[in-house]
């Protein structure tokens, strides 16, 4: 009997033991996920231990990491506390229970705010200020979802259960309203989306020179009004000289 006992209390020890190793393991290789999507995106960054103490959007990946394995297993105030711990130092507000992929990025981060269903897949990058937010009137489902590889710039804010499709750009301070597709663009209040024609944004963090669609589409009426002046000259001179004629 104590035998069993005793067998049965050392292979729960080594079940422990090697699921407390397993988290270890997996923590380790997030933060290390984290630490390079840092390296690879900022040219500020200059050393792993700087990345470590120095990021405030390092430190809210990881408290969100912790906290939504604590949601998953139903400790929902322990999530939220250690979230609302992580909001008061980071200025970073992330619900414990919106889905995060890998190499996630939040540069700066002070303002930034991603709410409970929000979903967001690998190798994405958000700027400050940025808002994945409900529009008020959604049940369920209220927040976007970002593919993969998508850069929500500075100010932006993305309402509403919607989809923004992966290697796709929200342009610092547009306001999406409606879905964005693949490959694209997204610019102004309320956003427009311009086509980039199959050409993949990733690893694309530029925020400032992204297509203007009201400009663009001045160009074209430039364009126009030159054709159509180029014709009245042209049908000036052949009545010029039929005229003469």
């Amino acid at each position: 009997m104590k035998k069993h006992l005793f067998g049965r209390v050392g292979s729960g020890i080594r079940d422990a033991e090697r699921r407390v190793a397993y988290t270890l393991h997996g923590a380790k290789k997030e933060i290390k996920e984290t630490v390079d999507a840092v390296r690879e995106r900022d040219p500020a960054a200059r050393s792993t231990a700087e990345i470590l103490l120095l990021y405030s959007g390092v430190h809210a990946i990881i408290a969100h990491r912790l906290a939504h394995k604590l949601h998953k297993n139903e400790h929902y105030f322990s999530a939220r506390a250690i979230s609302q711990l992580a909001r008061h130092f980071t200025g970073i507000e992330i619900h414990p229970a919106a889905t995060i992929g890998k190499n996630f990025f939040i540069d700066h981060g002070s303002g930034v705010v991603i709410g409970e269903t929000a979903e967001i897949g690998d190798n994405c990058t958000l700027y400050q200020g940025v808002t994945l937010g409900g529009t008020g009137k959604d049940v369920g489902k209220r927040h976007p979802t970002l593919g993969d590889n998508v850069m929500v710039g500075s100010g932006a804010k993305v309402l509403g259960p919607l989809y923004v499709g992966s290697n796709s750009k929200i342009a610092a301070n547009a306001v999406v309203l409606h879905p964005v597709p693949e490959n694209s663009t997204a610019v102004g209040i309320p956003a427009k989306v311009v086509r980039r024609g199959g050409v993949k944004v990733q690893n694309d963090l530029d925020q400032i020179h992204i297509p203007d669609p009201v400009a663009q589409q001045l160009a074209r009426m430039e364009r126009t009004i030159a054709e159509l002046r180029a014709e009245i000259e042209t049908l000036k001179n052949e009545s010029g000289e039929a005229d003469e004629k």
